[in-house]
């Protein structure tokens, strides 16, 4: 087992993870969060949810000023610079993911619903969000979330049409999720490790990363990690995982925070 005298990186999903999947509560975490901060171990959050939702939740966990990532990968955040994941290829922000979406809805009659169509209060009640925080969720800067509602064989196209757009969809545990190709959480995670080693960790040398997650979003970043924990989630789709490395791989019996403190005890001695 791992020791927290190691230079260990926590690399965590939010909803259904670190957070319930209901009711977005991380108490049951506390003590495995007081024992990170103690031994100085970074706790990197890699989220769905946009910066304008994770700044304030680092400040209440107690990691203020980590570096993150956000909106499944499709933007980097660390030290006081920004950083979009597109590889080689020009980002798309916000407002123009929403214009091709918008294009490709009138093209080819596409029945679905964003972010962009809807307000505050209709996210809250999609996700049991207070309104402030849902208002929050629609902060997006290079990604749009939304609900299918047409057939299979329209989803295939649509697939097809982004591809042809230069971007691409990601399964969340409760929303589609549009960015740019190439921009998902493992990537992110990389990109992260090779730029920015000095803010991602107090380590000169490239920390021993732990990754925690219960959705498919969530597998490219836990391909990614050293060790990866696969949180019992909601989703109807598996966490498929390609590593080979099957001795460190964990899947938790239980959910949320539960089965992040789990995980953590697996892999971690915690004294």
């Amino acid at each position: 087992m791992l020791t927290l005298q190691e230079p260990l990186m926590i690399v965590t999903d939010l909803d259904g993870s670190l957070l319930d999947h209901h009711t977005y509560s991380w108490q049951p975490a506390t003590e495995w969060l007081t024992r990170l901060k103690e031994h100085h171990i970074p706790l990197v959050i890699c989220s769905s949810k946009t910066a304008a939702e994770i700044v304030p939740l680092q400040q209440e966990l107690g990691f203020g000023g980590s570096p993150f990532i956000s909106e499944n990968g499709a933007v980097v955040h660390y030290g006081d610079a920004q950083s979009a994941l597109t590889g080689q290829l020009s980002p798309q922000d916000y407002r123009a993911i929403c214009h091709t979406l918008l294009n490709l809805r009138q093209r080819d009659a596409f029945k679905f619903i964003g972010f962009a169509d809807v307000s505050e209060k209709e996210i809250a009640e999609w996700t049991g969000l207070t309104p402030a925080l849902a208002a929050r969720a629609k902060m997006r800067e290079a990604s749009e979330s939304l609900i299918w509602r047409d057939s299979r064989e329209q989803f295939d196209l649509f697939r097809v049409r982004l591809n042809e757009a230069e971007l691409e969809l990601v399964q969340g545990g409760r929303f589609w999720h549009v960015m740019s190709k190439g921009s998902g959480k493992g990537a992110a995670l990389r990109w992260l490790l090779e730029h920015a080693p000095s803010s991602a960790s107090p380590h000169s040398r490239r920390p021993i990363t732990i990754g925690l997650g219960d959705g498919p979003n969530d597998a490219p970043m836990l391909d990614s990690v050293d060790y990866a924990v696969v949180i019992r989630g909601y989703s109807k789709n598996p966490v498929l995982l390609e590593r080979a490395d099957k001795q460190h791989i964990y899947r938790s019996t239980a959910r949320g925070p539960e089965g992040w403190v789990e995980g953590l005890n697996h892999f971690i001695t915690p004294s």
